[in-house]
């Protein structure tokens, strides 16, 4: 089962705290899940957390959060080598990819180091559902504001490019990346940009944004463009996804 178009779920979100684990899926995951059209067994989750460096602790807490929703997980993992024999076909096997957030820079890095930039544009144009959080969402645009050379926040701009835009990520947590955004749109560095709060994701079917959803209530997602020499934000409502009941 494969969605019926290439299909991203761009996020700044899709985790809570559990009362009895350290992390459970919340429900931008679960939206994941839910565009890839799997029904009747348990949904195939592709874990990457090649932004993290593979951290080990990061992957068991996955883990156990897919575990408690129910999904069978598989982690890819590229450090200190691919874990799997056939990363294409092993991306392909799956119901959704959800990218970990951390550096996107060195993602992309090692992702073409292992041709796993070329896989996911198969995979994408396959009907996987390719999802994530932070540096899991800026991978998939042409690039965004990313603090991945430091603590102050740099433009990357030579992501995936599979959605023709720029990303924001955290647009209300860190005050630093409204303003960087703009900037970058204003001087042409990014293209239009489309941006979210915390628990906020972007649904798009090709390359065209069909839907804001988001996870808590009060957020949204921006739509920030060029106009002349300066940029404009659009505010655009998300739909408030239900709480997963575990």
């Amino acid at each position: 089962m494969t969605a019926p178009e290439p299909t991203i779920l761009a996020t700044s979100g899709g985790h809570r705290v559990g009362g009895r684990t350290r992390v459970l899926f919340d429900a931008l995951v679960h939206h994941a899940v839910d565009l890839s059209g799997v029904h009747g067994r348990r949904p195939r989750i592709l874990y990457v957390g090649t932004a993290t460096g593979d951290a080990e602790h990061v992957t068991a807490r996955v883990s156990e959060a897919a575990r408690v929703a129910g999904f069978d997980l598989t982690p890819l993992q590229l450090f200190p080598m691919p874990n799997v024999d056939d990363i294409e076909a092993t991306v392909l096997g799956h119901d959704v990819v959800w990218v970990m957030g951390g550096s996107v820079a060195n993602l992309l890095a090692v992702w073409r180091v292992h041709g796993l930039d070329t896989v996911m544009r198969r995979a994408w144009q396959a009907g996987v559902v390719l999802a994530g959080v932070s540096a899991g969402s800026i991978c998939w645009f042409r690039g965004g504001a990313t603090d991945s050379f430091g603590p102050e926040l740099r433009p990357v701009t030579d992501a995936l490019g599979l959605l023709p835009y720029g990303n924001g990520v955290h647009y209300d947590s860190d005050a630093g990346r409204r303003p960087l955004m703009h900037r970058l749109v204003a001087d042409g560095t990014l293209p239009t940009s489309h941006c979210t709060d915390d628990g906020v994701g972007l649904v798009y079917r090709g390359t065209e944004l069909v839907e804001a959803v988001a996870e808590l209530p009060g957020k949204a997602a921006y739509l920030v463009s060029r106009r002349g020499e300066r940029a404009v934000e659009e505010r655009i409502e998300p739909r408030l996804l239900p709480t997963p009941a575990f």
